[in-house]
This record gives C-alpha cells, structure tokens and sequence, in this order.
C-alpha cells in the first residue's frame, strides 16, 4: 500500500475520533462548541455561489458532515512522521492548530463566529478535541508502523 495511502488512513481515524467526540458532547454538553453549524455555513454558502438548490437542515448536516470528516482526514493525514516521537509531536502540534484554526477562521472566512465560542469552556474544548484527533492519527500511524516492522521482520526471518 502506497504511503499515501497509509498517511490518509491514519487522517480518516483521526477524522472518525474527532467527529464522534464532536457529536457525543453536541448531544451531552448544554452550549457545547458547535463546528458543524460553521461547516453547515460553508456548504450553504458554496451551494449558493455555485447556483445549486439549497439543502434543508438534515441534508445540510449530512453534506457537512460528510465535507468534515473528509477535510479532516486529508489534514491529519500529514500527522504521520519519521520516528514514533515525531509522529506523536507532529499530532499534538498539528490537532493544536487545527483547534485554533477553528476558533480564529470561521469569521476571516465569513462565516460568522462559531456559536458559544466566546466562552472560556468552549475554546478550550474545542482545542482539546483536534489535539485529540490529532493524537488518533498519530497512534493509529504508529500502530501501522509497528505492525509493518513486525512483518517485514517475519518475512526476513528477524525479530523486529
């Protein structure tokens, strides 16, 4: 399997864990960050330059829905590095931006402030969440690394 494709599949678990933390504190959390309201701006937007219909509110969400994890994936797949400790820094470093990302473009962007970001709470959550994608892409990178070693070493006769 190419590297590419490896890097991108690390991204799209990364992506998946994200999107169900995301959607686990949407139904849990009162006033909890709410980014698929910002991709939902996005895509109606997008919709509306290119002349196309606009979706009612289910189709939306599942339209944005589907551009998140799908973005997200393409991101995190740069998390993958040389050595395991790279992998993991390039996680943490690469969910951080993502995070403040989402909390500093929504509005350069025009598409208005993500709901409740003003709030302490929800910044930080927010960070927390991409650190934790981030953090997915890089052990599920790591866990593909290893288990490649495993079998190159048991297809050479050596011990990884």
């Amino acid at each position: 399997m190419a590297n590419y494709a490896k890097a991108f599949i690390s991204g799209t678990v990364g992506a998946g864990v994200l999107t169900l933390v995301h959607e686990a504190a949407r139904r849990q959390v009162p006033r909890a960050p709410r980014l698929d309201i910002v991709g939902m701006r996005a895509v109606d937007r997008v919709m509306g330059w290119m002349n196309l219909q606009l979706l009612n509110r289910p189709q939306l969400r599942r339209v944005a829905l589907v551009g998140d994890l799908v973005s997200n994936s393409l991101y995190y797949s740069a998390v993958p590095g040389r050595t395991p400790g790279a992998t993991w820094a390039r996680g943490l470093v690469l969910g951080a931006l993502a995070g403040i990302g989402a909390l500093s473009l929504p509005t350069r962007l025009g598409l208005g402030t993500p709901p409740d970001s003003s709030r302490r709470s929800n910044q930080v959550m927010t960070v927390a969440w991409y650190v934790v994608g981030g953090l997915a892409a890089a052990a599920a990178a790591n866990i593909h690394a290893r288990t490649q070693l495993a079998h190159v070493g048991a297809d050479s006769g050596v011990s990884a």
